[in-house]
């Protein structure tokens, strides 16, 4: 037998624990190595409506993975290996641990084309497109009326939202009305937030598409000449956003697992809150 290199033998093992708030800074290591753009304060939103783990190499975090728990859905998100493990199997360790606080709900992820045959394997499938848009927003004048930061009845919010998504995420609409703003039209609502680069413009909840582009159009004055990113569910407003100054520029693969039956409703999701939160 081939003994070990002292390198491998000095390797610290690596464990699977609790994600804690103290871990965000070694997780925002890995986002930041991965080029996503999430600061520690987006990672601490998804956290804050979240349970999940990290994977530790002594002290250094090398592997997250979160599930954010909305009422019958939960969303797996925040799924992240470090370069320098990938090959040995953490990024389904890490995935199994998440899917276990799941269950037995509907799961939800959006999946990078490096992560698909791994979502595939445990028995997740392609349900949709998600379309990335950014870029310097500019403004535009809505189709009809947009309140903006009008007194904010988070009851009425989040059945609109839940009937949009199947989602129970008062608590994330809570959370993001803290310091973001509100946009009200008459038969919807979008919420405005910092993140990333500059900020980013959802969920976007409307019953028709005349009002999500009322919405997106308002959205889009109030961070006019900022970086503003929105993610679409499918191509219907991608000329829209086009329009506004938000360029495609990826996306990711909507998938499932566990699928409950759409609910019946007026209301569409036309934008997400983010590709990690529906």
């Amino acid at each position: 037998m081939t003994p070990a290199s002292p390198l491998a033998a000095a390797a610290p093992e690596i464990n699977i624990i609790p994600f804690e708030p103290a871990h965000i800074e070694g997780a925002l290591r890995l986002s930041q190595e991965a080029g996503w753009p999430h600061r520690a304060e987006d990672w601490g939103l998804t956290l804050s409506v979240s349970r999940g783990v990290v994977a530790l190499q002594g002290d250094e975090v090398v592997g997250t993975a979160l599930c954010s728990l909305f009422g019958e859905v939960a969303a797996i998100n925040m799924i992240i290996v470090d370069a320098r493990m990938r090959g040995r199997g953490l990024g389904r360790k890490l995935m199994q641990a998440v899917l276990d606080i799941a269950s037995p709900r509907e799961q939800r992820l959006t999946a990078t084309e490096d992560g698909l045959p791994l979502y595939e394997k445990l028995g997740f499938v392609v349900v949709g497109e998600i379309i990335q848009h950014q870029g310097i927003a500019r403004a535009a004048e809505a189709e009809e009326p947009v309140q903006v930061n009008a007194p904010a009845d988070l009851a009425e919010l989040a059945a609109m939202d839940h009937a949009a998504s199947g989602m129970d995420r008062r608590d994330l609409i809570a959370g993001i009305l803290k310091t973001g703003e509100l946009l009200r039209a008459e038969r919807g609502f979008a919420l405005l937030r910092l993140f990333g680069r500059g900020k980013v413009l959802g969920p976007v909840v409307a019953q028709d598409a005349a009002t999500a582009r009322a919405l997106i159009a308002a959205g889009a004055t109030r961070a006019a000449g900022e970086f503003l990113r929105i993610d679409l569910p499918d191509w219907a407003l991608a000329p829209f956003a086009e329009s506004l100054g938000l360029a495609h520029v990826g996306g990711g693969t909507a998938m499932t697992r566990a699928a409950r039956a759409a609910p019946d409703t007026d209301y569409t999701t036309f934008a997400l809150a983010s590709q990690a939160l529906g």
